[in-house]
């Protein structure tokens, strides 16, 4: 039996168990795509679980910025075909094939780097928005070109998406974010409603809710930019996108159900709800 992208089967096996290990939904989910496109996606997903963890893990800045510029060779290293372990293999070899951007990749860590130092807290919108499109919309113009449509309508999808998921686990991750002294609310939204930029601080505030109101009608613009754009794509290639859009789209209404004085009760979506949305947009 042929292995995926023509790769060695020890590599996929060790990248398919890494992401299997991490114990996310992701898994699962990208289990619907063909072979080789599942496995670029567990490449980019590994990829980006060891970038993000050196981003999170207690330590100095110059430590972590010198994992980071490992990475960032390792990224020229198999944007050319070149691998040295089982995940920059698979990514050399999912380059190749799907035309994966050095420049994408690399806008992650980018990201990566900027939690990696001093705690963000209140930044400008401008600031905000570069921090969601390294984050997530880089991670989205991997996946739609994994996904099998490289067009400029999905590269659209890629940006509205991205920035609707990470504004809502803005949302969703408030208080945890606070414990680590993070806070992603815009500094300009959180001074017009008089809420401290402070983050434990900030959370308390009576007028907290109405920030992270105007956080949630962003998110919500941006998931229908997404579903307009999604109508100029393959729509079979975007079957993931619509499920985890779709997904999304309803844990946010969830969050907004729940409300912003109670943030230290959890949000998610059950089982059945999560079947539902896959049974709805085709992917079971």
């Amino acid at each position: 039996m042929s292995v995926p992208l023509g790769l060695d089967a020890a590599d996929l096996a060790a990248v398919s168990e890494e992401v299997r290990a991490a114990g996310t939904s992701f898994y699962h989910g990208m289990r619907m795509l063909p072979p080789e496109r599942r496995a670029a996606m567990y490449g980019i997903y590994a990829f980006c679980r060891h970038v993000d963890d050196i981003a999170d893990e207690p330590g100095e800045l110059a430590a972590k910025q010198a994992a980071l510029a490992v990475w960032r060779r390792r990224v020229a290293g198999f944007a050319h075909g070149v691998g040295e372990d089982a995940i920059t293999r698979v990514l050399a070899a999912a380059t190749k094939r799907f035309d994966l951007r050095r420049e994408d990749f690399l806008a992650i860590i980018d990201g990566m780097e900027m939690d990696a130092g001093a705690p963000i807290v209140a930044p400008d919108l401008a600031t905000l928005d570069l921090y969601c499109d390294r984050v997530a919309v880089a991670v989205g113009r991997l996946s739609v070109r994994a996904f099998g449509d490289a067009s400029a309508a999905a590269d659209e999808v890629a940006l509205a998406l991205g920035r609707a998921l990470q504004l809502t686990n803005i949302l969703r991750d408030l208080a945890e974010d606070a414990a680590r002294g993070r806070l992603y609310l815009p500094g300009e939204w959180l001074d017009a409603a008089g809420v401290p930029r402070d983050p434990a601080r900030a959370l308390v505030a009576p007028s907290l809710g109405a920030v992270c109101d105007r956080i949630a009608d962003r998110a919500a613009a941006y998931f229908r930019a997404a579903d307009s754009a999604m109508a100029a794509c393959d729509r079979r290639a975007m079957r993931p996108a619509r499920l985890m859009g779709a997904t999304y789209a309803a844990l946010l209404a969830r969050l907004r159900q729940r409300g912003w004085q109670r943030l230290a009760v959890p949000v998610t979506l059950g089982k059945w709800r999560k079947l539902w949305l896959a049974f709805r947009h085709g992917v079971l």
